[in-house]
């Protein structure tokens, strides 16, 4: 247990405190985001609006935070990841605060539409600030420990949130959520000041290469829309699956769903460091997570034993562990060949597009399919991704 220990803690030495620092900013705000698990609850119960209505406001989130993806890395490229940052976690604070005070459907889609733009700006410019605050060979572990702050945010956003409602009402979250981000800005200004922060990696590219041209970027791109397509069915479709084929309460429900929470948690960065030792490349720890998240689904039609959806929820969380630092490390990796922003808002986008069309097919093949067409669908949108993850691979190989 001693061993064990030690190994674990071991797995985060070498990190510089900046982005620790970045971390614990990144904590407070995804902790702080409490509010988008109930809004859906909120915009029902306490404003009144339909279930349709409900529909659009969220096809709203999705559309400004992929917007927010691409203008954050444009607005890096310009002004600078710090700035962007300092920018995004102030305003949105505001803007949580205002959007307590809309009422009518129109302004709300409005609200949360120009709200999640600015929100999102945070992520290509947080990535940005990781690359300059990471060597080189900590990169992926760096972006690990990003991924835990932010699900130990996620974690306790909701938990938090459902206190709040309790003692507060729906009004509380706006305040704490706008509260909190306000609070991180401030963090921010103080521990990441331009002036103190040590910069680890400032190469320079003379002539930078927009993202947009990059072929090889593009089939990345590709390949992380469909693995994103794969993983969020786990969040939306995979929990109904649980409840009509299984009968499983909400309890135990909850219970596989927080299993993925404490195995990144316990297990991610050690992982990491272990097969960061092994020495192969990235696309091929990525290709071997994807294998896992369709290996997951396809197991779902071949077994009706209930132990299997334990069993899926694990393969996919070990591919989810490996295959996300990995990829982001690709992808910060590459974006040293031209505009960073524009590199990393790409990826952000990857998954805001996998937001916005994933759910939505998952839940009209159950409806007009049924989960034995589906999960085989999902099994060969998988098998895709991989195949265009062995052709980088190839291609990184023949340049070598």
């Amino acid at each position: 247990m001693k061993k064990l220990y030690t190994n674990y803690i071991d797995s985060f030495k070498g990190l510089s405190k900046e982005v620790w620092w970045l971390s614990l900013i990144t904590l407070i705000n995804r902790a702080g985001t409490m509010v988008i698990p109930f809004l859906s609850l909120y915009l029902k119960n306490d404003v009144g609006l339909t279930f349709e209505n409900v529909g659009v406001v969220m096809s709203c989130f999705g559309a400004g935070s992929l917007i927010g993806s691409w203008l954050g890395g444009t607005l890096t490229d310009k002004f600078g990841y710090y700035k962007v940052m300092l920018f995004s976690l102030f305003t949105s604070g505001i803007l949580f605060i205002g959007l307590q005070f809309l009422h009518d459907y129109y302004s709300i889609c409005a609200g949360i539409f120009i709200l999640m733009i600015v929100a999102d700006c945070f992520r290509p410019a947080a990535f940005v600030a990781l690359i300059a605050y990471s060597k080189p060979e900590n990169k992926t572990r760096s972006v690990t420990l990003i991924r835990l702050a932010i699900n130990l945010g996620f974690s306790a956003g909701p938990a938090l949130g459902g206190i709040i409602i309790t003692s507060l009402g729906y009004i509380g979250l706006f305040w704490v959520d706008g509260i909190t981000c306000v609070l991180a800005s401030i963090l921010l200004l103080i521990v990441l000041n331009p002036i103190k922060a040590r910069v680890m990696d400032s190469s320079k590219n003379e002539s930078p290469k927009s993202a947009y041209t990059d072929g090889y970027y593009w089939v990345f791109i590709a390949a992380m829309v469909l693995f994103g397509f794969c993983f969020v069915q786990y969040f939306s479709t995979v929990p109904v699956y649980y409840s009509d084929a299984y009968k499983l309460s909400e309890f135990k429900i909850g219970l596989l769903l927080a299993m993925n929470g404490f195995l990144i948690f316990a297990f991610e960065m050690p992982l990491i460091k272990y097969l960061e030792k092994l020495n192969h490349s990235k696309v091929t720890y990525v290709i071997f997570g994807l294998i896992l998240v369709g290996l997951s689904f396809a197991l779902l039609n071949i077994f009706s034993w209930v132990g299997i959806l334990v069993v899926g929820m694990l393969l996919m969380t070990i591919g989810e562990m490996i295959a996300f630092p990995f990829s982001n490390a690709i992808a910060m990796e590459r974006s040293k060949r031209g505009k960073q922003g524009e590199y990393m808002a790409l990826y952000s986008i990857a998954f805001s597009i996998s937001h916005i069309f994933a759910h939505n097919y998952g839940m009209h093949s159950i409806a007009n399919n049924g989960y034995i067409f589906t999960w085989n669908s999902i099994t060969v949108i998988a098998v895709i991704g991989i195949a265009l993850l062995f052709i980088l691979k190839r291609i990184t190989i023949a340049n070598k």
